[in-house]
């Protein structure tokens, strides 16, 4: 039995949470992957898949053994990048997770990093908080950029790095088309924008929680008109028909392009949201991942990311 194949089928298994799946994304069949994990089963002399006509979890002891697989793995993972870099030449794969607001400052960071480090492949992800935050438990992503006051709702040990605050602003059209791209206008109230139609990320989204809790504080009620989970139709959206969206300023960003858009700053009140870096705490960084917690301390980019999220004054 290759052990650590082996512990990599299983740690697969969990994530798909299905035997067909697990095997297509490990390259080897069904049957191959049902036999690793009854040989891992036989080594370790308990059960570790509860087993059904179809996949129904692991065991207690599975559990233990799936938490020591996604460590051995990390540890190996960590190992192979040491042995494959110089010293001042880190290489390897560097797995970043990002909330969907948050994506096009990891794609600046991203794309900074490999500037600086050629030998790190940077594979940026786009997940929802809870996503992140299991990510980072389980070990399966390095990196993540989110909501860094969300950190006290898992039993985990996170270190947070802070990065920018969140800005908030109303994405519509403007009445007639701007010079030299996207305006930012006057301030409006949440109060205000209660009364539009609007295009607003769906409830399971961390930032839907944010606005929701904007409106609350102003007192109303907003009733959207199209909900969504992806950002790209949240801002086409304002594009293409009659409605508005809610947008944080790294977004905005990325539309300041649209000569027919207009971005209002949103007070009253006034929403600020704390975006960091986090990582776990509890195990050895790889070579790449210094590297990347090295540059998101860096005032440098630090300004770069501030200056890309912010207030956008023109």
């Amino acid at each position: 039995m290759n052990l650590m194949s082996s512990l990599r089928y299983l740690v697969a298994l969990h994530e798909h949470q299905h035997f067909g799946r697990a095997a297509k994304a490990c390259h080897i069949t069904q049957p191959a992957l049902s036999n690793a994990l009854r040989a891992l089963e036989a080594e370790f002399k308990v059960v570790i898949v509860k087993r059904d006509r179809n996949y129904a979890g692991l065991t207690p002891e599975g559990e233990r053994v799936l938490a020591s697989a996604q460590f051995m793995l990390h540890e190996h993972a960590v190992l192979q990048q040491e042995l494959r870099s110089d010293t001042h030449l880190p290489r390897g794969a560097l797995r970043i997770g990002a909330v969907p607001t948050a994506v096009p400052i990891v794609a600046r960071f991203a794309a900074m990093l490999q500037s600086q480090h050629p030998g790190i492949l940077p594979v940026v992800l786009s997940m929802s908080s809870y996503e992140l935050e299991k990510g980072l438990e389980d070990l399966s992503i390095d990196l993540a950029l989110g909501y860094t006051e969300r950190m006290g709702l898992r039993d985990t040990r996170l270190v947070a790095l802070p990065q920018y605050l969140e800005h908030y602003f109303l994405l519509r059209r403007a009445a007639t088309p701007h010079a030299a791209g996207l305006r930012i206008g006057p301030r409006i109230s949440w109060k205000e924008v209660a009364r539009l139609s609007l295009c607003l990320l769906t409830p399971d989204m961390h930032n839907r929680t944010i606005v929701d809790a904007a409106f609350t504080t102003a007192g109303v009620l907003a009733k959207p008109a199209i909900e969504t989970n992806s950002i790209l139709t949240m801002a086409l959206s304002v594009v293409a028909g009659s409605v508005s969206s809610i947008l944080p300023g790294a977004l905005v960003g990325t539309v300041r392009g649209y000569r027919e858009l207009e971005a209002l700053p949103l007070i009253s009140p006034q929403v600020r949201t704390p975006i960091g870096f986090m990582s776990h705490g509890a195990v050895r960084p790889s070579r790449a991942l210094e590297a990347a917690l090295a540059l998101a301390r860096d005032e440098g980019w630090l300004r770069h990311a501030v200056a890309h999220s912010g207030l956008l004054a023109v």
